[in-house]
């Protein structure tokens, strides 16, 4: 039961059975305080914590209803809901104590007391509660880290996009879980160019979080308005190829924007191609370049390019916006999201994504079961 002595609370009003007690815990090496009264019972519990309570469940003479035993678990669990409670009852009120096991009690010895079976039964919830305790602690340790890993990444992401002259860029990004296995991030190189880039890693949790930090740190690393599309993709795939485990990949989108050519290059390693929607509604599918990001070290990657023109709307997503479903378990889809892109596309990047992200939330009732992240960009 660990290095220190177990601290019991004994509760009774018969001084005699609270003498007993004392002197068979003792010798078994608990430190232990005696008390009489309920009230007593929560003045101790103010004053000092205790890894066992061992009461009675009568404290007024004239009666056997245990009420006020009752009354008192109810208040010792809404103190501490983790406490061993075991309960000395007598033949007569084994009723009585059934109802105190529904209010919490781990277990009940009854009077008179058979010395090992007393000790047995403490031994064995001190023991347990040792175990919830600290299952609880570590369970609340675990949930920091996480939160203060999502800090991280809230962090490490753009909070404000930068813009060049002539585009307009927005963009949304919903963990599903406490941290987030999708990344994106936009590079403004000079006034008329810059870097967009879209991944979405493999598995989810803290390893999918971790992968994807270090993908965001090689692309700030290599990416510059001298690098292209493809180029990149191949470098970073190299760096990632060397430090991912076998089970893991990566798909990845980077496209760079030219202000002045009104151009966009970029390459799709194995991610959801991106969507132009053409000003009179046409629809152009950005899917050139190779396999995801990973398994491979020396795969090259194709580069696509295509023209835009003032009207036009460019969409990058992760899987977790077409992939939400909701009650009947239909999936959110391709199609749909094109079709509301298509038909809104008179609205600017901001408008955009906030009817695309309210759909996909309304879709789904706001229970989303993979990380969702989507880029829009509107030509002016």
């Amino acid at each position: 039961m660990g290095t220190t002595p177990p601290r019991t609370l004994i509760a009774d009003d018969q001084p005699d059975v609270l003498e007993a007690l004392r002197l068979l815990l003792k010798g078994e090496g608990y430190e232990t305080e005696a008390v009489t009264s309920p009230g007593d019972v929560l003045e101790a519990f103010k004053a000092r914590n205790f890894d066992l309570l061992l009461m009675d469940l009568n404290y007024a003479r004239d009666t056997t209803s245990g009420q006020e035993g009752l009354d008192l678990l109810t208040r010792v669990q809404a103190m501490d809901s983790t406490l061993p409670v075991v309960v000395m009852t007598a033949w007569g009120s084994v009723e009585v104590a059934v109802e105190a096991m529904h209010r919490g009690v781990r277990d009940f010895v009854l009077k008179p007391w058979e010395n090992n079976r007393l000790l047995e039964t403490l031994r064995a919830q001190i023991e347990k509660g040792y175990a919830t305790r600290e299952k609880l602690r570590l369970g609340a340790e675990q949930q920091q880290e996480l939160e203060d890993a999502l800090e991280i990444q809230r962090r490490l992401l753009p909070t404000e996009l930068p813009q060049i002259e002539g585009f307009k860029v927005s963009a949304a990004w919903r963990p599903a879980r406490a941290v987030s296995g999708d990344y994106f991030d936009a590079l403004k190189f000079d006034d008329s160019r810059m870097g967009l880039c879209i991944a979405d890693v493999s598995g989810k949790g803290m390893a999918a979080a971790l992968l994807m930090s270090n993908i965001q740190a090689v692309v700030k690393a290599v990416a510059s308005k001298n690098v292209s599309p493809a180029e990149l993709c191949t470098r970073v795939n190299r760096v990632v190829s060397s430090n991912t485990a076998d089970d893991r990949f990566i798909t990845f989108f980077y496209c760079l924007l030219d202000a002045r050519r009104k151009r966009l290059a970029y390459s799709n390693a194995g991610h959801n191609p991106g969507v132009v929607v053409r000003r009179d509604g046409s629809i152009l599918r950005l899917d050139r370049g190779g396999t995801v990001l990973g398994p491979f070290a020396r795969c090259k990657f194709e580069q696509g390019e295509v023209s835009l023109q003032s009207g036009d709307r460019v969409l990058l997503f992760t899987d977790g916006v077409t992939e939400a479903r909701n009650e009947s378990d239909d999936e959110f889809g391709e199609e749909r999201l094109i079709r509301l892109l298509t038909e809104n596309r008179g609205l600017d990047a901001d408008g955009l994504q906030r009817l695309l992200m309210q759909a996909v939330f309304d879709f789904s009732a706001g229970d989303f079961n993979d990380d969702a992240t989507m880029i829009v960009c509107s030509v002016d």
